[in-house]
Parts: C-alpha cells; structure tokens; sequence
C-alpha cells in the first residue's frame, strides 16, 4: 500500500519540523527592518587659541587626539597673531579673537568648548568676561599664568635683554610697556601698588581695579559650565607655576593658592561662586614642560577629554 506522501507526489520531500511550521505566522515581522540605532547629539564645537609666539601648527597633535577619541567634532584652531602679532595688547587680541569666536558660537546653541594656551588662557578669560550673551560649556585653561607672571623666562630675555624679573615692572608698569601683552600680566609681589595703578589688563579682568564694568563682567564669566585648570610643576615657564591654578607669590614670595587670594576671598569675578556650585576642575600633572601641554597623549586623556562633550 502507497504511503499518503508517496501518492500525493511529495516522495523524497523532507518537510520541515512542527516547530517551524507555528513560526511561520510570525514571519512578516521577522523580516522588518532593524530599527535604527538610538541617536546621539553631536559632539559640541571646540575651539582653540593659541599662546605666545604660537600658531595654528602647534595644535596639530591635540587636533589629531580630538578627531580620534571626539570623531565629528567641529576644531577650530584660530589662527590670529601668529608669532611676533601674540605680543599686541591683549585688549587688541580680545577683541579680535572675539569676533572669530562669536560666529562659531551663534552656529552652535548647545555651546561651544573653549581649550586655550599660556597667553591664550588669559585672552579667554577676559572674552568670557566681556561677552555678554556666550554660550561656553568648558572653559580649559591649558597651563596658562591666570594669576600672572613673575619670572625669568626665555622670552623676556629675548623681548628685554637688559631687565631681570626684579627691575622689569620699571618697563612693565609704563604706559609703553602696557603695549606688549608679556606686560599685560606682569604681576611682581613686590610693588602690588604699582600693578594695580598700571596693569590695563590682568587686574581688570580680576576684578582688583575698580570699573564700571565690574558687574556685567562677573555675571558673564559666571555664565561659563566649567572651568578646568591644567598645569605642573615642571612647566619651567609659568611662574611661579601655581598662578595656572590662581595661586602667587605674596610679598615674601610664598605661594598662596587660590583659595587664599583676595580675588577668591571677595569673589570679585566669581571664583568663589564658580568653586562652590562645582564647578572647578584642576588637574595638575608633574613630568611636562611648558610646550608640550598641546602635544602629550596622557594630558590629554586625563584633563581635557573627560571634558569635550
């Protein structure tokens, strides 16, 4: 007798398990498309200023580590005074610095991240204070003299051979000397009246000089998200080292750090405040020397790119 496969003609057919058959319903929705992977808002735009004697160039290899860990970050490495121009007043760099940033900030309503170098840490600064509508969610201060500077370097035997440190606030403190940015935040412990008479820059933006504008630019610079501070004892520039936490020299040339300077203590441009919501951040790192802050891999790693979101 012919088996009922073999007279249906199905002979040789195998046909498939039971289990199979009770999916078959359920095919349809087994072949609809895999939905689509959750988005992800964009990495904010970061832009970079440069210090002094500097240029675009020498950021290549922190461009190199943002693409890498950050990819699809808009980097903008402003390349305004270049070289010799970085010694302009600062005021002068302020303002050109600012009208580059504030086209990038108007494309940019979930803000921007602010990296600035040496000098350009302090140009930074004075642009959050007189920027009144900016959008900057991390401010990093990448080994700049936020507190001034008090030291001789290289660059000031260059620019002025025949001064040392102890006799610089004689061309420093002039209406001629306030001309080149290096006298814009010359900071000798050892004439504090003559600094805050003569400097048309750092004890503006510190909020030690009475002006008008004291108010408005408190309330600005307390717009920013975060302030991260960067520097090291080995920096061989900076100095003394810890003015790139806010901390100087007093009159005996001890270091006070931040917490025990007077513009933390009156909260003049909102150190204290910015400290008490959280929202300072320093990260201190031995073994670096001044011009390789931009360029070390596990700097970068540690204090900035926790920072870039």
């Amino acid at each position: 007798m012919k088996s009922c496969g073999s007279m249906l003609g199905l002979r040789g057919l195998r046909l498939p398990p039971a289990g199979i058959l009770l999916l078959l319903p359920f095919l349809p929705l087994l072949l609809l498309p895999a939905a689509p992977a959750p988005h992800r808002a964009p990495y904010k735009p970061v832009i970079v200023v440069h210090g002094l004697f500097d240029s675009s160039y020498s950021f290549r290899h922190l461009l190199e580590y943002i693409n890498e860990t950050h990819p699809g970050t808009v980097v903008t490495v402003l390349d305004l005074f270049d070289g010799r121009e970085s010694l302009r007043p600062l005021w002068e760099q302020v303002q050109g610095f600012g009208e580059a940033v504030a086209p990038i900030m108007a494309k940019a309503p979930q803000g921007v991240h602010l990296i600035c170098y040496s000098q350009g840490g302090l140009v930074c600064r004075a642009l959050l204070s007189v920027m009144d509508e900016h959008n900057v969610d991390s401010f990093i201060s990448l080994s700049s003299p936020q507190m001034g500077q008090y030291g001789d370097t290289d660059y000031l035997k260059w620019l002025f051979p025949t001064s040392m440190r102890s006799n610089l606030y004689r061309i420093c403190y002039s209406p001629w000397g306030q001309e080149f940015s290096i006298c814009n935040y010359w900071h000798d412990p050892h004439h504090d009246d003559l600094y805050l008479n003569a400097s048309s820059f750092l004890a503006l933006i510190n909020g030690e000089r009475d002006h008008p504008n004291a108010t408005a630019w408190r309330k600005n610079f307390l717009r920013v998200g975060r302030l991260v501070l960067i520097g090291g004892p080995d920096d061989g520039v900076i100095t003394p080292w810890q003015s790139s936490f806010f901390g100087f020299y007093d009159a005996n040339e001890t270091v006070l750090e931040m917490e025990e300077q007077l513009v933390y203590l009156r909260d003049s441009f909102g150190l204290k405040t910015l400290l008490a919501r959280g929202a300072i951040v320093r990260c201190p790192m031995a073994g670096i020397s001044h011009t390789a802050w931009h360029s070390n891999r596990t700097l970068y790693e540690t204090c900035i790119e926790p920072w870039l979101s």
